[in-house]
């Protein structure tokens, strides 16, 4: 052995391989695959959780657009009373579901983390979705500004779809860290 090797710590066994080195006696270090798992369970239950609060909030954002957009009371489905000013009847809708989906995250989704100061919360949570609508309203307003198309296929894909995906994404990250965090 030359003086740059160092000893073995796991010895070898009949195969030639070496063992993983075994916990200490009497320690309780849970194994890869334990960790693997717990750390599975804690994000599996509060993304799921997230996920169903988002597509019943989805949902709402959806119609109500729809209907601002696409339906006039007098002359049904085609032009809405909010067609010609599509990023104002947007931006109403996401602050209509924002106050649902603080509701159903504060309570469900990330209910198990400690209650938070109030006003720093919701100042927070007021800054994400700030922003979080910049990004679904960038969507939307690349597709009717800057494509041309205004639709209700391209309104419901760019705006609703796309945007949806890209303003939930960045909510999932900054709500668990900022928004609620688990201290």
């Amino acid at each position: 052995m030359s003086g740059r090797e160092a000893p073995s710590a796991a010895p070898a066994n009949p195969s030639g391989t070496r063992a993983a080195p075994s916990a200490a006696p009497g320690s309780t270090r849970p194994s890869l695959g334990e960790r693997a798992r717990l750390l599975l369970d804690e994000h599996l239950s509060s993304t799921v959780k997230f996920l169903i609060v988002g597509g019943l909030v989805f949902l709402l954002d959806a119609a109500m657009y729809n209907l601002l957009v696409f339906w006039h009371p007098t002359h049904g489905w085609g032009q809405g009373l909010m067609h010609g000013n599509p990023l104002t009847a947007k931006l109403l809708t996401i602050a209509a579901a924002s106050c649902l989906t603080y509701l159903g995250n504060r309570l469900w989704t990330f209910g198990d983390r400690p209650r938070p100061d109030t006003t720093r919360s919701i100042m927070l949570f007021i800054l994400v979705n700030v922003i979080a609508t910049g990004l679904q309203l960038a969507c939307l307003g690349f597709s009717r500004y800057v494509l041309g198309l205004d639709s209700p296929l391209a309104d419901n894909i760019s705006g609703t779809f796309i945007g949806q995906i890209v303003s939930t994404s960045f909510r999932y990250v900054t709500y668990g860290r900022l928004v609620f965090p688990k201290r």
